[in-house]
C-alpha cells in the first residue's frame, strides 16, 4: 500500500485518469484530481473524498500556482500521473488545419513537460518521488494521426530526458503507451473512425479497459518499481506484437477454438 503518499492526477477527470485516481486511491494513496474540466474533476474528486482542481497543463504559470496550492495545502507530492492530452481527427496531411496541429503539440509536448519541471523539480529538492506520463502507442509505430503520434513520441522522449536529468536526485520518471483503450470519446466515436475487425489485429484479440491502463501506471508510481526509470510500458493488448504477423495473415486464432 502506498500509505497516504499524496499523487496528483493531471486529466484525471475521466477516461484513463479517473480509473487511475480511483485505483490510486483504493491502493491507499491520497489523491488530487486535476482536469481541464473542472466539473469533471469535482464530480470524480466528490466520490473519492479528494480536492478537485481545474487546469490547463499548457499554460505554465497556471502549473506552477497549481503545484505551490496542492502543495501548501496537502503537503508534498509524491506521484505526478500526466493523462492530460488532446487528441486529434484524422486529416490529410495537406488538409490539417495548422492552428489544430499547433495546438496539439503545444498541449501534449509542452503540457507534459511542463508539469514535469514543475512537479519534478519540487521532487528533485527533496530528493523522491514519481512520475508517470501517459504516451501512446500512435508514439511507437506509423499511423495516421500526423500531430498525435509525434506528440505522443514527444513524451516518451521528455520521459527518458528528465529519468536521466533526476535519477541521482532520487526522481522516477517513466511512460505507458496505452493502445485503444475503451473510453468514453473511443466508445462514442460513429462506426469507421477504426478499423471494422480491429480486435483481430491485436495479439489478445480484444481491447484494453482504462483500469487495465491504471494498474500499470500505479504500479509505474509505486515503491514496487523503486529500481525502474526511464522506460515506456506499452499497455496495447499486443497492438505492436501483432502488427509484425500482418504479412503472414494476421495471428493465430485460439487453440480451443481451432479444437
Amino acid at each position: 500500500m502506498a500509505e497516504g503518499k499524496l499523487a496528483v492526477i493531471l486529466g484525471g477527470g475521466n477516461g484513463i485518469g479517473a480509473a487511475t485516481a480511483r485505483l490510486m486511491k483504493s491502493r491507499g494513496w491520497r489523491v488530487a484530481v486535476a482536469d481541464l474540466s473542472l466539473p469533471d474533476a469535482q464530480k470524480l474528486a466528490n466520490e473519492l473524498d479528494s480536492p478537485a482542481y481545474g487546469i490547463d497543463v499548457s499554460d505554465l504559470q497556471g502549473v506552477e500556482a497549481l503545484a505551490s496550492e496542492i502543495e501548501e495545502h496537502h503537503g508534498p507530492v509524491q506521484s505526478l500521473v500526466v493523462c492530460a492530452a488532446m487528441f486529434q481527427e484524422r486529416y490529410a496531411p495537406d488538409a490539417f488545419p495548422m492552428d489544430v496541429f499547433s495546438k496539439i503539440l503545444r498541449v501534449n509536448i509542452e503540457g507534459t513537460f511542463f508539469a514535469n519541471r514543475v512537479f519534478g523539480t519540487r521532487m528533485a529538492k527533496r530528493g523522491s518521488g514519481s512520475i508517470v506520463n501517459v504516451a501512446s502507442v500512435n508514439g511507437l509505430k506509423s499511423s495516421p494521426t500526423h500531430a498525435y503520434g509525434p506528440s505522443k513520441a514527444a513524451v516518451i522522449n521528455i520521459t527518458r530526458n528528465l529519468a536521466g536529468q533526476w535519477g541521482r536526485s532520487g526522481v522516477r520518471v517513466n511512460s505507458v503507451s496505452p493502445g485503444a483503450t475503451l473510453v468514453a470519446r473511443v466508445l462514442a466515436r460513429p462506426p469507421g473512425r477504426y478499423s471494422a475487425d480491429i480486435e483481430n489485429q491485436l495479439a489478445l484479440g480484444r481491447r484494453i479497459q482504462p483500469e487495465e491502463v491504471a494498474e500499470g501506471i500505479e504500479f509505474l508510481a509505486s515503491d514496487r518499481a523503486s529500481a525502474i526509470t526511464g522506460i515506456d510500458l506499452p499497455i496495447d493488448a499486443g497492438s505492436l506484437t501483432a502488427s509484425g504477423w500482418t504479412l503472414y495473415g494476421g495471428v493465430p486464432p485460439s487453440i480451443a477454438e481451432v479444437g
